[in-house]
């Protein structure tokens, strides 16, 4: 016998009320409650078959890695798919997210079976795609259908070994009464995915919409259901793209992927350093060196920075692909420390590329920007700036510094400057500055060059 329920969620952050209420409580989200009507089908539980296991008795010699069409991607997921596991993939619009999964697709058809249900396109629309991507896709199997009964009944029927789902938005359960793309739905939807994809041991990626925060859409328990959250992020104006773990139960976190958009899709980029540094090799004011390591990869990136007069009362800071904080405590700390005088100035501060990095390396090339362009001098050509500024103007040290002195040296660079280590470190082919204060670092990096 069923039993109808009715309760009032809220479609910013799931939370659960048994009546209506104006302000959400949890995320204070006005108007954001709809009444949500769910049918419950009283069930009698039967013993269980299952027992618990010691951590030896465990056979994980079948738990094998899929490999995709690129190393790169595989890095980023601990070394490749693992079987029946749940992957969530979001990004921005337009940024690439069907185009790389028709590309694993295409690659993993090969010599496995792989579904691919489309909720957003017609199978016509997926057909034209892989033709301008030239893929062949012969064995790939294409699903046009949003309801996620049906889906559940066609993959039990064809028992694929890989499972792509675009997008978990766009599907819907016939027994909610809730439109697809609710957080009821979603969180529905994706508890019923984890079951099928773990109860038959089937990878599964779901492709996810992001808010206009930028933030994964749906409830919070979305991303606690999935095993692992990859994001996909890039500048709209430029060709490449950047492909992130930020949570990996296979895997570490911290490793990062390149990719370029080009006419036959994304293509891997094994070293991103070129693409972050500048086009031209003249030095100019406001222009630096860092080194940052994401995950195995060290990249050299460039920041820019532009100092100008305001007419404001208030002068401007912005910071793009940088901690806005951040930047304002190094602003703050020139000013204090230093003796500079910004009050009266606009700020502009730029990761060169689209590139988003908030690691503290980058504190002492942010300085070093700023001031350069403040007192329109260059920096010593060819050199690096690495380290962290502490509030009294201190250059506190960094790890895997090594690992950067060694990018430097591939790149090209004649001169790097990292905070004191402790002991003198030496190198033949670079020339190694440690550093205290911050004040000593712009008294020996910085050559005086004509107004321009």
């Amino acid at each position: 016998m069923s039993k109808t329920t009715s309760k009032w969620t809220c479609q910013e952050c799931g939370y659960i009320s048994p009546s209506y209420l104006g302000k959400c409580p949890e995320c204070n989200s006005w108007s954001t409650l709809i009444e949500e009507v769910t049918s419950k089908k009283s069930t009698k539980l039967s013993p269980s078959e299952n027992s618990f296991l010691t951590t030896s008795s465990i056979d994980i010699e079948n738990l094998q890695r899929i490999k995709s069409f690129d190393k790169e991607l595989d890095n980023v997921l601990g070394g490749g798919f693992v079987n029946g596991s749940l992957v969530l993939l979001a990004g921005e619009p337009g940024i690439g997210k069907s185009t790389i999964l028709l590309q694993v697709a295409d690659h993993l058809s090969n010599k496995s079976k792989v579904a691919y249900v489309t909720a957003e396109e017609s199978i016509y629309q997926v057909k034209l795609r892989a033709q301008r991507l030239n893929l062949p896709g012969e064995n790939l199997l294409l699903l046009a259908e949003n309801n996620l009964e049906t889906i559940i009944e066609l993959i039990e029927r064809e028992k694929p070994q890989f499972l792509i789902i675009d997008s978990i938005q766009a599907i819907y359960h016939p027994e909610l009464e809730s439109s697809a793309g609710n957080v009821s739905q979603v969180r529905e939807c994706a508890n019923k995915i984890l079951h099928l994809a773990k109860s038959k041991n089937i990878t599964t990626i779901l492709v996810g919409h992001v808010n206009k925060e930028g933030l994964i859409a749906g409830p919070k328990v979305l991303e606690h259901i999935v095993d692992t959250v990859l994001y996909f992020e890039g500048e709209k104006f430029h060709n490449f793209r950047v492909l992130r773990a930020t949570k990996n139960r296979f895997g570490c976190t911290n490793e990062l992927s390149v990719f370029e958009m080009k006419d036959s899709g994304l293509v891997p980029i094994s070293n991103p350093s070129f693409l972050f540094m500048s086009q031209s090799k003249e030095a100019v004011p406001g222009s630096t060196y860092s080194a940052i390591v994401e995950g195995s990869k060290t990249i050299i990136a460039e920041v820019q920075a532009l100092v100008g007069g305001t007419s404001y009362t208030t002068p401007r800071r912005v910071a793009n692909g940088l901690d806005y904080n951040r930047v304002l405590q190094i602003i703050a700390i020139l000013e204090r420390r230093v003796g500079f005088n910004f009050s009266k100035h606009d700020l502009f501060v730029n990761l060169v590329g689209g590139l988003s990095s908030y690691e503290p390396a980058l504190d002492l090339s942010i300085a070093m920007s700023i001031v350069s362009c403040k007192q329109d001098v260059i920096p010593s050509k060819k050199t690096v700036f690495i380290g962290e500024i502490g509030l009294t103007g201190e250059i506190r040290q960094v790890n895997q510094i090594e690992n950067r002195i060694k990018e430097c040296i591939k790149l090209g660079f004649e001169r790097v400057v990292i905070p004191d280590m402790g002991a003198k470190m030496q190198n033949s082919k670079i020339e190694i500055l440690q550093t205290k204060k911050i004040l000593d670092v712009i008294r020996h990096s910085l050559t005086t060059t004509q107004n321009v």
